[in-house]
């Protein structure tokens, strides 16, 4: 389908004063959005036909020059359009993509208003988790910036330090910092895949991005027995946050977001099979008689298409991602009050579940590929992550093998 731009007068969108506002339509991918152009007149006062400002209009000193400067306007936003074209990457924008590269010069592009776009299209396209990250980290960053409008070309390497150590010196840790500017570099990179900006004033040739090793999370197998043992009754606002936690464990350190959304129908012949929400990526589990123990609870007078766990309690999507969100926050809450009913010192939260997954599957010397396969991970380095956790001297029993 053929990219065109209209000139054309939005009646729906009728003001207080009566006036209605003249638009370009474009059409890309066969979807619309709407171009401003900054003037509104009254319905009566527009000829559809000719689009065009009827010359009866009184209002400006002269219509010839405003029908002329519209037209002017269509032009340049045609000619954009073929320009797009002829470099090949017109086929690549979407709608919305396409209206900001044409209404925004690359020097003039505020890097807080293309990541807003970003947020826009995630949220659009269902991903809520990723949205929320990006709004997350765009907070700092506009505080420390002080003001609304922040160039591409702006954000240097020097520009990045000052904001490191505005962000440490408030007693910030270094693995937040580093997930902002894992954020704002996606942003940068994905700016330059659209050609909104030039790689050559890209700062992170320059920037690194530093962490540091995140506490222990794993906590030993005997731990989380306490934990199965604990007696709650089921009217016990922690009953359903301790079956989280083992169905998380039992089930290949699922996430707390996948076990949300799976469904009755997800159980196939004794197995769980879903895709993660975060990668797409398939999960093949065994439901094991212990798991079946817990979810069985929750199956009794459903149907198929049921989510398995009370956690989601809505219909629309974005309210789903909202219903996960604030049941994660209690979730984690009620993981606190169950490791001091345990005795647990470690600080239990919806990530140990994993994490104490794998840390024990090494224990049981599983290889690591496989371990890898288990957690969904693409990349064994991933893995290995997991690793670090391992108490020394298992690391030295393991040592201890090399002897002849």
């Amino acid at each position: 389908m053929r990219t065109n731009i209209t000139l054309t007068i939005d009646a729906r969108r009728k003001r207080k004063d009566g006036t209605c506002p003249i638009i370009f339509r474009l059409s890309h991918h066969r979807k619309t959005i709407s171009i401003s152009t900054g003037f509104a007149i009254p319905l009566e006062y527009w000829n559809e036909k000719n689009r065009e400002v009827k010359k009866s209009f009184k209002e400006v000193s002269s219509v010839s020059r405003l029908n002329n400067l519209l037209t002017k306007k269509k032009t340049e936003l045609r000619d954009g359009i073929n320009e797009l074209e002829a470099s090949g990457r017109l086929k690549g924008l979407s709608v919305t993509n396409l209206k900001y590269t044409l209404i925004r010069p690359a020097n003039t592009i505020s890097f807080f208003d293309f990541a807003q776009q970003l947020i826009h299209e995630m949220e659009e396209a269902n991903r809520f988790g990723n949205a929320r990250a990006y709004k997350c980290a765009l907070g700092p960053l506009k505080k420390f910036n002080k003001k609304e409008f922040l160039r591409f070309e702006e954000i240097t390497y020097t520009y990045l330090k000052r904001f490191e150590t505005a962000h440490l010196k408030k007693g910030n840790g270094l693995n937040g910092l580093a997930m902002y500017m894992r954020t704002y570099r996606a942003i940068y990179n994905k700016a330059i895949h659209r050609g909104i900006v030039s790689s050559d004033s890209y700062p992170f040739k320059k920037y690194k991005i530093k962490s540091e090793p995140t506490a222990k999370r794993a906590i030993s197998k005997e731990k989380i027995r306490r934990i199965l043992d604990l007696k709650l009754e089921v009217e016990s606002p922690l009953f359903n946050a301790r079956n989280y936690f083992l169905c998380s464990y039992l089930m290949n350190g699922i996430s707390f977001i996948d076990m949300a959304f799976l469904k009755v129908e997800n159980i196939l012949d004794g197995r769980i099979q879903y895709r993660r929400q975060k990668t797409a990526r398939h999960y093949d589990i065994k439901v094991t008689p212990q798991l079946s123990s817990i979810i069985d609870h929750y199956l009794k007078g459903k149907n198929k298409t049921a989510h398995i766990f009370p956690i989601i309690k809505r219909e629309g999507i974005r309210d789903q991602y909202k219903d996960i969100q604030w049941e994660r926050l209690r979730y984690n809450k009620r993981l606190k009050e169950i490791a001091e009913l345990c005795e647990i010192e470690e600080r239990l939260t919806s990530y140990v579940s994993r994490h104490s997954m794998a840390t024990n599957l090494i224990l049981n010397d599983v290889p690591i590929n496989a371990l890898s396969k288990m957690l969904g991970h693409s990349d064994i380095s991933t893995t290995e992550i997991y690793i670090k956790d391992l108490p020394t001297h298992i690391l030295d029993q393991y040592q201890e093998r090399l002897e002849i």
